[in-house]
């Protein structure tokens, strides 16, 4: 690819038996693996042992906060996105966070939770929207996303999206206060989420799919657009840009697309992201979001009116995000 050496090498990720505490006291994910043997040279991918095991299994998320500037009803609304990164254990068979995980035995699956947020307001009336993915953080035997969740809230009324992998399928279950879209239970099968793309980045940037792909695209993207869910086409690119790379995916579909930037050294922190796409009235705007605060925090101790102040260190309002 233009502006980007692939060199290959070989690399061992290994992460330590440390207990990490994840909104539970019982939470916790450790687990030794291999990782990939491609390594971008430009994306300084010194995801090795100690970098990885100290950064993310320390008992602390990354809690990032963005500016965000959403387009909805052809125009452009000013909001807040939080992207919180934390590692966790989960059941293989329930696909639910274990409550026991030293106990779980062979049904406990190390992962990487993204909880991406979203709050603005249209006119009168606020949204409120969330989207999560649980990755693997094995992902050189496991590299797609185990779960994915989404949920959008309005004044008009709830959706929600739940995604499972059942081996090589995914199994959506889509529920819906509007008629056309209803309650639907859809299964996908060769393809990757756009949703499961974001966690890739944070685990090894080497291993992002490129070139002509099936995407399922991303589940609060058809949330607002009411687009039925179905893979599309879509060409994946890496570009480097400044000491940035940027992750492009250009759909088929026109005037479809997601750009998200993110650091070229460890740990990959996404910087901001774009994503255009056209309205109810045909009209293309282009949402984007920067980075403006990032800290780590254990924050799910954090939880008494005491704790308020806290927020101002990721310049979000005390009483509502």
């Amino acid at each position: 690819m233009k502006g980007i050496v692939v060199l290959l090498n070989s690399w061992i990720l290994l992460v330590s038996a440390t207990t990490i505490n994840s909104c539970s006291e019982n939470a916790g994910a450790h687990e030794s693996f291999s990782s990939s043997d491609s390594l971008l040279t430009e994306v300084q991918s010194s995801v090795v042992s100690d970098q990885f095991k100290n950064y993310w299994y320390a008992g602390k998320a990354e809690i990032n906060s963005y500016k965000l500037r959403q387009a909805r009803y052809g125009e452009i609304h000013d909001g807040t996105a939080v992207l919180i990164f934390v590692t966790e254990d989960i059941s293989k068979s329930k696909q639910v966070k274990l409550d026991h995980p030293e106990n779980a035995g062979n049904d406990k699956l190390p992962v990487l939770k993204l909880n991406l947020t979203k709050k603005f307001v249209t006119g009168i009336y606020p949204y409120s929207m969330m989207m999560s993915a649980f990755s693997p953080v094995d992902i050189a035997n496991d590299p797609h996303a185990v779960k994915v969740t989404a949920s959008v809230q309005e004044w008009c009324g709830n959706t929600f999206t739940q995604i499972n992998r059942r081996n090589d399928d995914f199994e959506m279950q889509w529920f819906s206060y509007f008629e056309n879209e209803g309650d639907q239970k859809i299964t996908f099968t060769n393809c990757y989420l756009e949703d499961e793309l974001w966690n890739l980045i944070r685990i090894d940037p080497n291993r992002l799919p490129q070139g002509k792909q099936l995407v399922l695209p991303g589940s609060l993207y058809t949330r607002m657009t009411h687009i039925s869910p179905k893979p599309q086409p879509a060409t994946l690119s890496l570009e480097k840009s400044g000491d940035h790379f940027r992750y492009v995916i250009q759909y088929d579909q026109p005037d479809h697309s997601l750009v998200i930037e993110f650091s070229k050294d460890f740990p990959f922190q996404i910087t901001g992201w774009s994503e255009k796409f056209a309205g109810f009235d045909g009209k293309v705007l282009e949402t984007t979001a920067a980075l403006d605060r990032s800290i780590m925090s254990s924050y799910w101790q954090h939880h008494s009116n005491a704790d308020r102040p806290l927020r101002e260190q990721l310049d979000l309002p005390r009483d509502w995000q």
